[in-house]
């Protein structure tokens, strides 16, 4: 895919930050995935025991530079199913349209969604193979939620410059609360993002974000 030009708009991050930010992915990621590697396994003996299909769900996403690239989660849905549904709910979110329900922007009671992926997803447990992602550079740990294919396409391009970071394990999003917000207030925070990113600021997000795990009511879509 074509790259994406820097916006006037987007804060050019200083040397020294970038350099920092990348440690400190590195340094979490490798830490984490060492104190969370018997939970994970047991995690994806669950997913296996419970319903058929691999526990690792593998899917482009699109990131930097909008280049895609493979994403690592736990698998919550049934196999064999579409998307079609959230083609549409995003399509309507991105029309202005209000598709809430008891103020909340996920899909309401997703057939596709297996009764321990429903778990996995209201307290994030599913993301947590995105750090293989995050040693690997694709993601960082904060920055834009790691859009699909079709949703990068379907974006305004009011809202490009969000392509011009790595996708986050976290961000402004998922701690400004996620699932109680459309398409459209995401992008929006999007750009307030990469817009006044710093070190500082990514430290302050990922400071907030268990307490938001841990305040949540909806899990992700």
């Amino acid at each position: 895919m074509p790259g994406v030009e820097p916006d006037v708009g987007v804060r050019q991050v200083r040397s020294w930050e970038s350099t920092a930010g990348r440690c400190l992915d590195v340094l979490v990621a490798v830490i984490a995935l060492l104190v969370l590697a018997i939970p994970m396994i047991i995690v994806g003996l669950m997913i296996r025991w419970s319903s058929v299909g691999p526990a690792l769900f593998q899917q482009q996403r699109v990131g930097v530079g909008r280049r895609t690239f493979t994403m690592y989660k736990f698998r919550t849905m049934r196999t064999g199913v579409g998307d079609e549904m959230l083609r549409a709910l995003i399509a309507a979110e991105l029309r202005g349209e209000d598709t809430s329900v008891d103020g909340s922007y996920k899909l309401d009671n997703d057939p596709r969604v297996t009764k321990i992926g429903a778990l996995l997803r209201r307290t994030s447990l599913d993301e947590l193979p995105q750090l293989i992602n995050v040693l690997l550079g694709d993601m960082s740990l904060v920055g834009p939620r790691p859009c699909l294919e079709w949703e990068a396409r379907m974006f305004p391009a009011e809202f490009q410059a969000r392509f011009t970071v790595r996708p986050g394990l976290t961000g402004l999003w998922q701690v400004s609360g996620r699932s109680t917000m459309g398409t459209l207030e995401m992008l929006h925070l999007d750009l307030i993002y990469v817009r006044e990113r710093r070190l500082a600021g990514d430290l302050a997000i990922l400071a907030r974000t268990i307490p938001s795990m841990l305040l949540r009511k909806s899990g992700a879509r």
